[in-house]
């Protein structure tokens, strides 16, 4: 008895010296708009002490002796501060830290053990330091994601990464502001996800990880995961002008509604809109024109809760020039911009809803709670084969759906301290559902006449989903998440083009594990492993008429890297995966979807390296190797079409403090296979762009160049098997977009 009692009366002791110990707690706002910061990096020096604000700019050290101590805040592009701090017993000191913005200096930013599964350092410096010209833009940030445009700007941009041609969005999940992107069971395809909704000059971060590997991300994560975040509130209104070749013009406004009173509150709201119009460079006018209108309000309504409502629509329409065969401009029958069936285009729009919770309560749980709300309407004409099934009159098709799409998000989670042991476990619930009506694949004539429906019916879809995730600091060196996420599909279609008319379902569910590690050597090199399985639903069509088969066909996937700053200035990411797929996705070109298909596997090597030359000047670079293959088939014949085998993109960006910024950047694309024994070959491409801008405090005047060299290249690439009007046998060969040519533009941003 003797034996235990000691050690128990030490344990009393030690907590109740432990009780009378004070403690350190904090906000920290950014200056410019008095909102909340996440993720500082908040450290005691000298302690090993660490911790990142949480959602509502706070962080907290308990557990102090009385003395002073030195507390140092740091986050990309803010400017650094010390603070000195006199700790007394048994009292909280409270400190209110206000950081400015800065320029970004490398050899401040720290390879951290804090949230390691989370920190995405490569996109918060890019942000920072590369001007956004257009929502294109906005998904290159991702390092190693390529697009293509093949509807002159109108139509979701088509997605590379990771050796995949994701098409429109079949294996990478999007979301904005956690609102999702994908469009499942779309009219165009599995996952279509259409992003221009989305303004430019309002995007505040990008947040991406690559491969399956985050519990809380669900369908569609395979290649990876990206978030757009959207300001929460406008430094200074703004007004910009923008003007280039080809009849473009472009126009955005954001008015700061509450000003200074806002500030006071610790809230903020604005309104914002976008038009855009341009005939483009092709050799038929495209009279493309796209509007935009956002309102956003953040801000505290309570104590410890946040409320951020968003509302936006978004409305476009345009006509298209489509696919070239090779044979048609390498005989000199149409120009390298020209069109064999200029009566393509389309029409769609987007309204959105999103409101957001987020609360911390008394005890540190961080509680979010999300709903969100689109109606989204869609008109494509396409003519991807022109004359090879109908001689008469063409084989334009339409495609076209009207749909509401609403859904929840919430968590609840809490970050715990034992030693230099911490753990943060989070539980979370999603629900998504989908209503689609007179979902359409219709054979047109001149985009005015209906001559056969191949596809006509109600898209009824439901996925539901809960997971798990504990992140766990073991030390200030190790640290382990695990996760664990089940969905459940219900998928439900009603065929108008059977009779009689009935509604037949499938269900299904899958169980998605993670498991991560991560080692901090110290605060210049980071190893991790990531592995983890994640899923891409099929289409309720495909799925339902064969009587739910391979609804939720799986992804496996590893990643073993590392992130290692060799010099102050310089900070590399590279990394070794791998991928598996179940199932792969294949484009059809005659009717402009994708089907199912067999078994896959990917493998590669990622890098990329950011280096600051000088005090002003920073390079990247980002290169990826990808070895994509079907499982199953010979070898020879185990291509997988239009997947990118090697990549990369880079420049240097300059930050000069009299404000001249600018930046010089490339993209290139290797030659890859665009049949299943690359026999034919989609031609690779390099090129070149440019941006120079000079900021005041009231003005900013900007220049942007697209393909600075003009180079003349094929942006979009299909194997697709024709007829032409004068022809007598179909030709099958490289149908492609042509990529833009020498496009200059110039904009005029006022402040006020």
């Amino acid at each position: 008895m003797k034996r235990f009692l000691l050690p128990f009366c030490l344990f009393l002791i030690s907590m109740s010296a432990y009780a009378h110990l004070g403690s350190i707690s904090g906000v920290v706002y950014d200056q410019a708009t008095n909102i909340p910061l996440k993720d500082v990096t908040v450290q005691l020096s000298g302690l090993g002490k660490a911790t990142l604000t949480n959602e509502l700019g706070q962080y907290r050290f308990e557990g102090l002796v009385a003395s002073k101590y030195k507390i140092e805040l740091s986050h990309v592009s803010f400017q650094p501060q010390v603070l000195e701090v006199s700790v007394q017993n048994d009292k909280t000191e409270f400190i209110k830290t206000l950081l400015t913005s800065a320029n970004v200096e490398l050899s401040e930013v720290l390879v951290s053990s804090q949230r390691a599964h989370d920190q995405q350092l490569i996109s918060s410096l890019d942000i920072k330091l590369r001007p956004i010209t257009n929502s294109q833009e906005i998904l290159r940030m991702v390092p190693g994601l390529f697009i293509g445009q093949h509807a002159g700007g109108g139509k979701a941009e088509q997605i590379f990464l990771r050796g995949f041609d994701l098409d429109h969005g079949t294996d990478i999940r999007l979301t904005v502001d956690g609102m999702p992107v994908n469009m499942v069971s779309h009219a165009h395809g599995q996952g279509y996800a259409d992003l221009h909704f989305v303004i430019p000059e309002l995007v505040q971060g990008v947040d991406f990880k690559k491969g399956p590997y985050n519990a809380e991300k669900g369908n569609f994560t395979t290649a990876g995961w990206v978030d757009f975040r959207t300001k929460d509130a406008l430094e200074k209104s703004f007004v910009k002008l923008e003007a280039g070749q080809y009849d473009s013009y472009r126009a955005v406004a954001g008015i700061d509604l509450l000003g200074q009173k806002g500030k006071d509150k610790n809230q903020a709201a604005y309104i914002a809109s976008e038009y855009s119009f341009t005939n483009s460079y092709f050799d038929n006018p495209q009279d493309f024109n796209r509007l935009n209108v956002i309102g956003k309000f953040h801000g505290h309504v309570a104590p410890n809760t946040n409320l951020t409502l968003t509302g936006s629509t978004f409305w476009s329409k345009w006509n298209h020039s489509g696919q070239i065969p090779d044979r048609a401009y390498e005989s000199g029958a149409i120009g390298f911009y020209g069109s064999v069936d200029p009566t393509e285009g389309g029409e769609t729009s987007r309204t959105n809803f999103n409101v957001q919770f987020v609360t911390v309560t008394p005890s540190n749980y961080v509680i979010k709670n999300q709903v969100f709300y689109s109606n989204y309407n869609f008109e494509l004409y396409s003519n991807f084969t022109f004359f090879l099934e109908d001689s008469l009159n063409g084989d334009q098709i339409r495609q076209k759906e009207r749909r509401n799409l609403f859904g929840y998000n919430g968590s609840i989670s809490k970050q715990t301290y034992l030693g230099k042991t911490s753990w943060t476990t989070t539980v979370g619930a999603q629900y998504r559902h989908d209503l689609t009506r007179n979902t359409e694949l219709s054979h047109t004539k001149n985009r005015s006449e209906t001559l056969d429906p191949y596809q006509l019916g109600n898209i009824n879809e439901l996925n539901a989903a809960v997971y798990a995730d504990e992140l766990i600091q073991l030390t200030d060196r190790f640290t382990i998440n695990a996760g664990l996420r089940l969905d459940y599909f219900r998928n439900q279609y009603q065929d108008f083009l059977i009779q009689p008319v009935v509604k037949k379902h499938a269900t299904d569910a899958i169980i998605s594990p993670k498991l991560n590690f991560y080692y901090t050597f110290n605060q210049r090199l980071q190893l991790y492993l990531n592995s983890g399985k994640g899923f891409h639903s099929n289409d309720t069509r495909v799925v339902v008429p064969q009587g739910g088969k391979q609804i939720l066909p799986g992804a496996y996937g590893s990643d073993f890297g590392v992130i290692f700053k060799p010099f102050p200035k310089m900070f590399i990411n590279a990394a070794a995966w791998y991928l598996w797929l179940q199932q792969e996705f294949v484009y059809v070109g005659d009717a402009g979807v994708i089907e199912p298909s067999g078994k896959s596997k990917r493998q590669g090597l990622d890098l990329s390296v950011r280096y600051q030359l000088t005090k002003t000047l920073y390079a990247d670079v980002d290169v990826s190797t990808a070895k994509p293959r079907a499982i199953g088939t010979l070898e020879g014949m185990n291509y997988l079409p239009l997947a990118p085998l090697f990549t990369s993109t880079g420049g240097l960006s300059l930050q000069m403090p009299n404000g001249l910024s600018g930046s010089l950047r490339y993209r290139y694309m290797a030659n890859r296979p665009a049949n299943e024994d690359n026999s034919i070959v989609a031609k690779g491409y390099f090129v070149g762009d440019m941006q120079v801008n000079y900021a005041k405090k009231k003005y900013n005047v900007g220049l942007s160049v697209q393909n600075l060299l003009n180079t003349k290249w094929k942006e979009t690439q299909f194997n697709t098997e024709s007829r032409l009007q004068n022809e007598s046998e179909p030709v099958e060969e490289i149908h492609f977009t042509p990529g833009t040519p020498f496009f200059a533009r110039l904009s005029l941003t006022l402040f006020f």
